[in-house]
């Protein structure tokens, strides 16, 4: 297993959900709902500072290259 972490392709902002699903191995549906659950029911909404950090530090998507 030689996975990377970094933002993809398949995106709707930035690619930094789809990317933590793909490296986890889940379903990007999955991971942008409870992004968003958590980030609207949590005080202070600390989701968006933290999707801008990752947007930030996230490298960007991998070409595949076979």
């Amino acid at each position: 297993m030689n996975k990377k972490l970094c933002k993809s392709n398949d995106k709707m902002i930035a690619g930094v959900c789809a990317g933590i699903a793909e490296f986890l191995g889940w379903d990007i549906t999955v991971v942008r709902a409870a992004y968003a659950f958590l980030s609207v029911f949590t005080a202070g909404f600390p989701g968006l500072l933290l999707y801008i950090i990752l947007c930030i530090v996230m490298p960007p998507a991998y070409s595949k290259q076979e």
